[in-house]
């Protein structure tokens, strides 16, 4: 029995902070014919599973990642990260593809450019997932390119279970549309999406952002919580709403990871507190606790170059005076 398992992707990152490397309007432009100064750089795992299975383990959790890679020396250096963070692994190895990897350019604003193969991290199947073999308390998928039947399969399964589910979905999900979403975003604990993605997936333009909510509001019978990066975030439990501020940061280096840190703090700050959200009722305070946790975690990792070297421990959280206090305001529905 783990308290949580993360399924979705993994990868090797490489993040280069680099000069010259101008911001402009949607574009990032580099000067042709040109060397360019390298000023930082660092080498880790990334993908959803791994990113959300590190936040999981540093607070103190019993976690179990899933992921697929290729066989290539890539999958060496993910598995042995991993495996320093003592969190168990379910490794699926793809004879064909190679494991997903990305390059990630980054500037001096914290402003990026990703570079992406996706490779065996998308290929991940249900009859790779040895899903009957292992029981949990809370599944969290973040499943980037992973099949859509994939990821029903394994909500309805778990969902018989008894297991707690938190739902991340990405731009292939979402694009499948709110029809055929609808089905297991009704049966999710908690479903996390930004903004942006809010607006994809509605139809609802973006500067609507009220209708955007109450749109996901009524369909979601769990928690709801919508991201709006510098402006905090909002959440439901079908009864209260809390709309959250943000930590200020000290600088921001990178803003990978920055979406996992938060959603799979948010989860962990639930399991922190044993809040169960029974009949749709949430302990107004349990969230107020988890959405410190979740915009304190999200915060660190965009002040340090790639997605897990902010990621905080439970001591770090609680034992620094700076996650104390954050701005939620909260009212009923």
């Amino acid at each position: 029995m783990y308290d949580v398992i993360t399924i979705g992707t993994a990868s090797l990152d490489v993040f280069l902070k680099v000069k010259n490397f101008k911001a402009s309007q949607r574009f990032l432009t580099f000067p042709l014919g040109e060397k360019i100064e390298v000023t930082d750089f660092n080498i880790s795992s990334g993908g959803g599973a791994t990113n959300c299975a590190v936040t999981f383990k540093r607070l103190g959790f019993k976690t179990l990642t899933v992921f697929e890679v290729g066989q290539d020396p890539f999958k060496d250096f993910i598995i042995n990260e991993l495996q320093k963070e003592k969190i168990d692994q379910s490794v699926s190895l793809n004879k064909k593809l190679p494991t997903a990897y990305s390059t990630v350019l980054v500037n001096e604003n914290g402003e990026r450019v990703i570079l992406v193969k996706r490779g065996a991290a998308q290929d991940l199947t249900l009859k790779e997932i040895p899903y009957q073999k292992y029981q949990a308390k809370w599944l969290y998928l973040a499943p980037g390119n992973i099949s859509f039947e994939t990821i029903k399969k394994l909500i309805f399964y778990y969902k018989k279970t008894g297991t707690k589910i938190a739902l991340n979905p990405s731009k292939a999900q979402i694009t499948l549309g709110l029809k055929k979403l609808e089905p297991i975003l009704k049966i999710c604990d908690v479903v996390i999406l930004n903004k942006q993605e809010g607006s994809y997936l509605t139809g609802v333009p973006l500067k609507d952002s009220d209708k955007i909510f109450k749109t996901l509001d009524n369909l979601v019978k769990g928690i709801l919580i919508l991201t709006d990066g510098k402006n905090g975030a909002e959440v439901s439990d079908s009864f209260h709403f809390w709309k959250a501020g943000i930590f200020k940061n000290k600088k921001v280096i990178d803003r990978t990871g920055a979406g996992d840190a938060f959603g799979s703090a948010f989860v962990a700050g639930l399991m922190m507190k044993n809040e169960n959200c029974l009949k749709g009722k949430c302990d107004i305070s349990n969230i107020n606790y988890a959405l410190r946790l979740a915009s304190a975690n999200s915060t660190s990792v965009v002040e340090s170059l790639g997605a897990k070297g902010g990621i905080l421990t439970k001591a770090q959280f609680e034992k620094n005076n700076r996650w104390n206090n954050l701005k939620i305001e909260t009212k009923k529905i």
